[in-house]
């Protein structure tokens, strides 16, 4: 039995590209998805815990990794944050922002077409 990575990401707000992905990647074999937002009124606001229970960090902006790790030195350290410099300008499950994210993202990990098997 193989053990999944897990994945989190996160923007701003937790609204619209981090929420994006982790729609992207629920229910795909082989991975366990979160997402959390780095601000203040973020609809989920990431915590210690998430950033310990991730194996591989996803940011969208490079001001998002430079507040995790100012938040979260002792949990962030030896772990694996990438910056996929995604700017803010899409809404939610937004085809382009979908398109942005699947290209990106398909240089770190396995994107299996979604199928009914």
């Amino acid at each position: 039995m193989s053990q999944l990575q897990k994945l989190l990401f996160i923007c701003g707000r937790n609204r619209h590209r981090s929420l994006t992905a982790e729609r992207l990647f629920e229910g795909i074999d082989g991975y366990a998805v979160k997402s959390a937002g780095v601000e203040r009124d973020a609809r989920k606001r990431v915590r210690s815990d998430h950033i310990e229970w991730a194996d591989l960090i996803f940011v969208m902006e490079l001001e998002h990794a430079q507040k995790l790790r100012s938040k979260f030195k002792q949990e962030i350290s030896g772990k694996r944050v990438i910056c996929l410099n995604v700017p803010d300008t899409y809404g939610y499950m937004n085809l382009g922002l979908i398109k942005l994210l699947k290209n990106k993202l398909g240089e770190y990990l396995e994107l299996p077409a979604r199928t009914s098997s």
